[in-house]
């Protein structure tokens, strides 16, 4: 089930207060990929497992929040690097 594109527009990043956008098909194709190669981590630290299937991108492009059955989890150390 996508996010709704109404909560899309009301949610910020919790840490620098961005807004986020729906992440691209490429955007979440490079992140499954170092997933699969088992080298992606969390800003917690934990190693990510689960491929995501959609997500939300801060405004400045750098962090991913992963959206989990429809819900987003917008929690920094949850949050994921993009380089």
């Amino acid at each position: 089930m996508p996010v709704s594109p109404e909560l899309v527009e009301i949610l910020v990043c919790p840490e620098t207060k961005q807004p986020v956008a729906v992440a691209s098909e490429e955007v979440l194709a490079r992140v499954n990929d170092k997933i699969s190669a088992g080298s992606l981590r969390n800003r917690g630290g934990e190693k990510v497992e689960k491929a995501i299937t959609e997500g939300l991108l801060r405004e400045d492009g750098k962090i991913l929040y992963a959206v989990d059955d429809g819900i987003p989890v917008m929690l920094i150390e949850e949050s994921i690097e993009i380089d």
